[in-house]
């Protein structure tokens, strides 16, 4: 097939470029979302192949409902962008911290996930990738996993935040799976992205972590669908 079509939220940088980058390699038409325009199209000449622009501002639904006009079919949706202004527990920070992180990182995705419904639903393999965190894994933060401190319950609009797209990825695939859907979530691991500075100064490469969001969405119509992946393909307890 070469014809498939994927959107990649967050396009413009970090993990959502690789996979985006990544997706054209494999032939996709990729609508590379950006907010910023400019960065966007620097975006696109970068990955290059059939790389497009698409400004979209994931926090303001006539944009997303504009966006969404630009569309008329989509195989693959990647719901990659996301925040992380806090490091603060929750007794430290306020409810602003949470309201912003949860804007773009859970209710953004419902927004752009139900505005591309209607083109996904005219692909025969619809896929959506959910990229979360392992931080977001509950059973991980009572269960120390090496690769975070998680008795200390910092961060918790971010965690908290992606544990309710995990929530949400779940209830997608269950009510989109008698029409073929796959819906999946990532957890890419910490990797050297603008996500937050310990994320900046972490060694772990994107386009690693990209290589798993890339691969649920091109699962077969046999995969697995309302899963939670590290990005080797390893299952991540909720």
């Amino acid at each position: 097939m070469n014809d498939r079509t994927a959107l990649v939220t967050g396009a413009n940088k970090g993990i959502g470029k690789h996979i985006a980058n990544q997706l054209a390699a494999e032939g996709f038409t990729v609508y590379v979302a950006s907010r910023d325009a400019g960065r966007g199209q620097r975006a696109v000449k970068e990955i290059g192949g059939d790389a497009r622009l698409l400004v979209l501002d994931l926090t303001d639904p006539d944009s997303i409902i504009k966006a969404a006009a630009l569309v008329d079919r989509l195989d693959v949706l990647v719901n990659n962008a996301g925040i992380s202004p806090s490091s603060t527990p929750p007794t430290e920070a306020g409810v602003e911290d949470f309201r912003r992180t949860y804007e773009t990182n859970v209710f953004a995705v419902v927004a752009v996930t139900n505005a591309f419904l209607p083109v996904l639903r005219r692909s025969p393999h619809p896929r959506i990738v959910n990229i979360s965190s392992g931080t977001g894994s509950l059973t991980w933060s009572t269960n120390p996993n090496p690769q975070f401190s998680p008795g200390s319950g910092g961060a918790a609009a971010y965690r908290s935040s992606k544990a309710a797209l995990n929530a949400l990825t779940v209830f997608y695939a269950q009510t989109l799976a008698d029409e073929g859907f796959k819906v999946n979530a990532l957890a890419p691991g910490l990797r050297a992205t603008d996500l937050n500075p310990r994320a900046a100064a972490a060694g772990g490469d994107p386009a690693e972590a990209a290589r798993g969001a890339v691969r649920l969405a091109l699962l077969p119509d046999e995969g697995p669908t309302g899963a939670f992946f590290s990005w080797d393909g390893t299952p991540v307890p909720w």
